[in-house]
């Protein structure tokens, strides 16, 4: 059975930094497509970056380029997800997401992910 869990979320001050991390268990984690989504109040589902297995390719939404680093340890079937001069308006809950399938290149939209984490929330406030 697949499971993906996050840790690292919580309460920061605008300009701090958080590390998401995404444990997975259930599969063959070195060929996986990983990405982050965010969630936040009243808005939709946004990929924030994602990792591709075969390249080392990554994604960044603009709104966290420059600051966000999504990065892997395959030995520790980890995903994380370095977050830093972080800001109000990046306050969500935080979604890892993997396809197992493998396939190569970044996994874009949603429907690409099967298999998700509950989320951890992270909230940026003075």
């Amino acid at each position: 059975q697949v499971q993906l869990v996050e840790s690292g979320g919580g309460l920061v001050q605008p300009g701090g930094s958080l590390r998401l991390s995404c444990a997975a268990s259930g599969r063959t984690f070195s060929t996986a497509r990983m990405g982050w989504f965010r969630q936040a109040p009243g808005k939709g589902r946004e990929l924030v970056a994602a990792l591709a297995w075969n390249s080392g390719s990554t994604y960044y939404a603009d709104s966290v380029k420059g600051r966000f680093t999504i990065s892997r340890d395959n030995a520790k079937k980890t995903v994380h997800l370095e977050m830093n001069s972080l800001k109000p308006e990046d306050t969500a809950i935080y979604h890892c997401a993997a396809d197992f399938a493998p396939r190569y290149g970044l996994a874009a939209r949603p429907d690409e992910y099967v298999h998700w984490g509950q989320g951890t929330q992270v909230t940026v406030a003075t």
